[in-house]
């Protein structure tokens, strides 16, 4: 008796253990698609997306979108742990396994997608520019000639002007948005430049301190960062993304955190790139 009991008892560990998570079908890796607990990196510093409150807790676009797609996995709210990553940790504490996804302003690259996997988009935002208040000599990327250009770490929004554009400015770069919102706030560069939904949430802080030029210049399809093998899990994801859009809930939450920006917010869902 007391050995069936033990049986029983290791039987239904296993069961839990198994529930816990869902393996892929290929790789055997644990997938997002009916995890029980998920760790999701944010940015911790991004007014309107996601933004640490002093409490802990976070807040902004990203971190709705990021509850709904873990509701429709399957996860309590409650089991949701969101881990403060910046441009440049993003794709590191996601290859590492030290979050299961990461909603942080991704952009879809292709050299990003020799890396992880992309659910999504879950928006397409575009690049502008943010100058202090007063200037008037910047109407568009050209403008930025010969001026001092800031950029997070980790970013490439520099470099599509400088570059791609054979624009010649000079780029200055910081660990964070953040500190190059606070460069420009006192003079020690001229612009900064990345996308409009990232410059209306620092714009919504100080609109007396800041303009935004609304010369918008490319398309920065933001993506729901997954483990590469998970390739159920990032299935999973664009349900989701998909149902969010349907239902009602993307418009909803863009006009909560953007509607009085002044942007032109698309709220048709966007096309996705896939998982494989």
């Amino acid at each position: 008796m007391r050995l069936r009991r033990l049986l029983t008892a290791v039987a239904a560990a296993l069961v839990l253990t198994a529930a816990g998570s869902c393996t892929d079908a290929v790789g055997g890796a644990a997938s997002v698609a009916g995890a029980e607990m998920l760790r999701i990196g944010v940015k911790p510093d991004q007014p309107g997306l996601s933004l640490r409150a002093e409490d802990g807790t976070f807040e902004g676009f990203d971190v709705d979108v990021a509850h709904y797609i873990a509701a429709e996995l399957g996860v309590e709210r409650a089991d949701v742990e969101f881990v403060g990553v910046t441009s440049h940790e993003r794709e590191q504490v996601l290859v590492s396994g030290e979050v299961d996804l990461v909603l942080a302003t991704y952009s879809i690259t292709q050299l990003r997608k020799t890396r992880v996997a992309f659910g999504g988009p879950y928006y397409v935002a575009h690049q502008d520019i943010l100058v202090q208040a007063g200037d008037t000599s910047v109407a568009d990327a050209a403008d930025l000639e010969g001026k001092v250009l800031c950029q997070g770490a980790g970013s490439n929004s520099a470099n599509r002007i400088i570059r791609e554009r054979g624009i010649d400015a000079e780029r200055v770069e910081r660990p964070a948005y953040s500190d190059c919102i606070d460069l420009l706030a006192e003079g020690e560069v001229d612009a900064v430049s990345t996308d409009d939904l990232i410059l209306a949430g620092y714009l919504e802080t100080a609109p007396s301190s800041f303009n935004l030029v609304n010369a918008p210049f490319t398309n920065e399809k933001y993506g729901v960062g997954v483990a590469k093998e998970d390739v159920a899990g990032c299935e999973a994801v664009n349900r989701a993304i998909t149902r969010m859009y349907q239902d009602g809930t993307a418009a909803w939450l863009l006009r909560k955190w953007f509607g009085d920006s002044g942007l032109d917010i698309n709220t048709s869902v966007p096309q996705f790139e896939g998982c494989t």
